[in-house]
């Protein structure tokens, strides 16, 4: 799988996962939670598209089938597709460090209307937990490679089309950053 999952192979396989979500969670309003948002994001899936990425699962090995005894065929997420899920815990998501830094900066930019404050407020709180730099109150830096995080981060919170990630080169405050993460 060398170009890695696509926007709808990665909603899918969420998707796929809210059971095993719904059996981490506690509480009946997690429960809900879990629920109300497979089901909006079910129906926002084209089922032709859904079909290619469910697919595109199978061959990637990351989901497989198994024949029930009464002959009704049941998609099922491998141990591999489980791993690839259980990466993305939103409680122990991890930027790792690679040794030598890429000379790049991401940068988190968003504007998350009031009425979607939990989700900005939990984006915010996530981003902070990450360790990226708070340059204002809704523009966050990192120097590490973070796009699958992020991308989970979006999705997780239902929030692509409020939120931005740039790469960049350079900053005017590049000698600042550089001292906060240590970076010679």
């Amino acid at each position: 799988m060398a170009r890695g999952l696509g926007d709808i192979q990665k909603k899918a396989l969420l998707l796929l996962s809210a059971g095993l979500g719904l059996s981490f969670s506690r509480s009946g309003k997690d429960h809900l939670r879990v629920i109300r948002g497979t089901v909006k994001e079910w129906k926002k899936i084209n089922q032709h598209s859904l079909r290619k990425a469910i697919k595109g699962l199978y061959v990637s090995k990351l989901v497989g089938w198994r024949e029930k005894p009464d002959g009704v065929v049941e998609l099922v997420i491998t141990d591999r597709g489980k791993k690839k899920i259980l990466a993305y815990d939103p409680d122990y998501l991890k930027i790792s460090i690679p040794k030598k830094w890429d000379k790049k900066w991401r940068i988190v930019i968003f504007d998350i209307p009031e009425k979607q404050r939990g989700a900005r407020d939990s984006l915010r709180s996530y981003l902070k937990k990450l360790d990226f730099y708070e340059l204002q109150k809704s523009v966050f830096v990192q120097p590490y490679p973070c796009d699958d995080i992020f991308d989970f981060l979006v999705e997780f919170h239902n929030i692509r089309k409020y939120v931005r990630f740039i790469l960049a080169d350079d900053l005017d405050n590049s000698l600042h950053l550089k001292n906060i993460f240590n970076l010679s």
